[in-house]
């Protein structure tokens, strides 16, 4: 197994991925499938799951010639990539000694870059994969990354909960503590992309901690897209081209 990412915008987007995954979970399950890789996993309070598929023809080079399952730890991993450069491709490829190789190299031998060299041991990890079916939701719109990151870490200050309320012209935040209480109108105009069910409004709420996690970086992409429903979780999804997401899934918080 081997593959490579040398590209300079979808390098910065593999170090974000793993920057977000890492305040998600300590360990990282990977799959190596014939046309993608896929990860999946949940936080250790079993409230965020994410799912991330990232097909073949998004990666430079992506060689394989079985199927591969390897589980590592996740801090350790982006330590490493993020020591990339510009200059340098990141190569990630199997031995037979149960470690995981990252080699951060120069294609060019570009003077100046010096080529690096990680090796990281397997870890073992129970997991059982789950399928996520398909589901219509009640909710959904998409808003850029830049703005819905930069107000969801404001209002992280004044609450522990976020509430959603989706009408037909207008989508309200709002957070509440001892603080104080944070409101955010979003006009529809200001979305890309919004439907809603006839009639219908939402009110649903969550956790602001860990909204805040899967919200942490825009560099995944430039706008997320939000699906809500009273009937299942709220679903989070970044685009990252070539038919490739990261996806994540929160339960709302039942009300008291």
């Amino acid at each position: 197994m081997k593959i490579t990412i040398s590209d300079k915008s979808k390098k910065d987007l593999f170090v974000a991925l793993f920057q977000t995954l890492k305040n998600c979970s300590t360990l990282i399950n990977m799959n190596f499938l014939k046309d993608k890789l896929h990860i999946q996993g949940m936080d250790k309070s079993h409230i965020c799951l994410f799912d991330i598929n990232i097909t073949k023809q998004w990666f430079d080079n992506y060689e394989l010639d079985n199927e591969t399952y390897m589980c590592f730890d996740t801090n350790t991993f982006h330590l490493i990539i993020s020591t990339k450069s510009e200059g340098l491709s990141i190569i990630i490829h199997s031995t037979i000694d149960d470690h995981l190789n990252i080699d951060l190299v120069s294609a060019e031998n570009l003077k100046g870059e010096f080529n690096k060299y990680f090796k990281i041991p397997l870890a073992e990890y129970d997991y059982e994969q789950l399928s996520i079916p398909e589901a219509d939701y009640d909710a959904e719109f998409a808003i850029s990354s830049k703005k819905i990151c930069e107000i969801v870490s404001q209002m992280v200050t004044f609450g522990t909960d976020i509430n959603i309320i989706c009408k037909e012209d207008q989508i309200n935040l709002v957070t509440n503590g001892t603080t104080g209480e944070m409101l955010v109108k979003i006009p529809i105009d200001d979305l890309t992309e919004y439907s809603i069910v006839d009639g219908e409004q939402i009110n649903l709420t969550y956790s602001l901690h860990y909204i805040n996690k899967m919200c942490l970086t825009n560099k995944l992409s430039g706008e997320i897209m939000f699906c809500i429903s009273n009937n299942f979780p709220m679903k989070i999804n970044y685009d990252l081209g070539n038919n490739s997401s990261v996806v994540f899934f929160i339960a709302p918080k039942i009300a008291d």
